[in-house]
């Protein structure tokens, strides 16, 4: 893939002063999947929702991303694309380079791109120093300028999800990439994209008072996540799905196999089609045997690459995922009854995620070694004619409604007295 670049203007606007216009920029590395990019999108899009003064620009390693619905006032930048093995390492993914050689590459453009965009506050989506440390450089550059309205050093933010892994890996993983030393050198606060609830992040993780005092705790970006976005043109007209439906959603589709051939064999109740929604990273063979599948019965529909997914969600009379962080937060907000099957390796970050809201009668879950047809079968069966639950005041799902006033207040608050590059206004 190239340097792709992709952008949704708002309609119609009266053009404004363009000093008066604050920036935001969002970084995620995004080597496997559409997790990060897609937390970054609702997070943009809640924002210029709250001003709509607002300019972003998206940095990511996830090409797919100008194919998603996007906010107004928004610029997508995918830098060269990296790819994740089964074992969790790193490759380039497309082009014919070292990998030391293409994170250079990313690097610098990452860092020319905050250089010219001077914005006013930048969010970084879970990897403090950024892939194999490619965004260090653009760290030290944001010390250096000034954000386009506030004139003075761009805030910066870590974004976290509620759960990184379990409480060992995820100690282990802090430690060695020296994340306490870079968000004690550069980031003004660390967002906890959850509810304390379910997750106290700093004893969980064991982290330092110097971190521990820079966390808020924004609640579950669930609330809104479909609101405030303008759809690609381009974007293919499907038919309609038929009614009553049952849905089995896998993620991006790369480790999801397994659980989608299970539920493309499960009996589903009686008068229900069953849905499933592969993702774009499912191995082109492996749908094709999930379509031939469908193609022998009539009451299964298969879907590949879907990008506003809460509407699905919402239909359905139940729901059958993994799960990832914003499949949860979808599933959560709609109140669908669901069933999670979590990936567990090389990660326990989403079997940790379904254990904590299993414990608070949030949602059913169940381990991917013990799916089988008869096994999905009978949870639809049941979940169909039980109540719909009712989530909302368990935890905090407005995560989206809070962050723009958290933004706001970040903004708004007198600097570090070591900001050396605090300039007047």
């Amino acid at each position: 893939m190239g340097f792709t670049s992709a952008s949704r203007a708002a309609p119609s606007l009266t053009r404004v002063n363009t000093t008066s216009r604050r920036r935001i920029a969002f970084y995620s590395h995004d080597t496997q999947g559409l997790g990060h990019i897609r937390r970054n999108i609702a997070l943009a899009a809640a924002m210029v929702a709250a001003e709509p003064r607002t300019d972003v620009l998206i940095l990511t390693g996830a090409p797919q991303a100008t194919s998603l619905p996007l906010p107004p006032n928004t610029e997508v930048i995918t830098v060269p694309t990296v790819a994740k093995d089964s074992d969790g390492g790193y490759a380039a993914a497309t082009f014919a380079m070292d990998l030391g050689s293409l994170l250079a590459l990313r690097s610098d453009v990452i860092t020319t791109a905050l250089r010219a965009f001077r914005p006013d506050a930048v969010v970084v989506d879970k990897v403090a120093r950024g892939l194999d440390g490619e965004l260090e450089q653009g760290l030290e550059a944001l010390r250096e300028i000034t954000g386009h309205t506030t004139g003075r050093r761009p805030r910066v933010v870590l974004g976290l999800r509620d759960i990184l892994d379990d409480p060992l890996t995820a100690i282990r993983e802090w430690r060695s990439a020296g994340t306490t030393e870079a968000i004690t050198e550069h980031y003004d606060e660390v967002w906890v994209y959850g509810d304390r609830s379910v997750v106290d992040v700093a004893a969980d993780y064991d982290l330092p008072d110097a971190v521990a005092d820079r966390i808020r705790y924004t609640g579950y970006l669930a609330e809104g996540r479909s609101e405030g976005l303008v759809a690609p043109r381009d974007e293919p007209r499907r038919g309609p799905i038929p009614r009553p439906y049952v849905l089995c959603m896998v993620g991006g589709g790369q480790d999801g196999y397994d659980t989608a051939l299970a539920f493309a064999r499960a009996t589903y109740p009686d008068g229900h089609t069953g849905v499933i929604v592969t993702g774009p990273y499912m191995q082109p063979s492996l749908r094709f045997r999930l379509q031939e599948i469908a193609a022998e019965r009539s009451d299964l529909v298969i879907r590949g690459f879907v990008s506003t997914t809460i509407e699905l969600i919402g239909g359905a009379e139940a729901v059958v995922s993994m799960g990832g962080y914003n499949t949860v937060c979808e599933v959560l907000t709609e109140d669908v009854p669901a069933l999670i099957v979590p990936r567990v390796r090389p990660r326990q970050e989403q079997l940790v995620r379904a254990e904590r809201l299993v414990a608070l009668g949030l949602i059913d879950s169940t381990h991917p070694d013990l799916v089988a047809p008869s096994t999905l079968g009978d949870w639809l069966a049941t979940a169909v004619t039980t109540p719909r639950p009712h989530r909302r005041g368990v935890i905090a799902l407005d995560g989206l409604c809070r962050v723009p006033t958290v933004l706001a207040g970040l903004l708004r608050r007198p600097a570090p007295a070591d900001d050396t590059q605090e300039l007047a206004s």
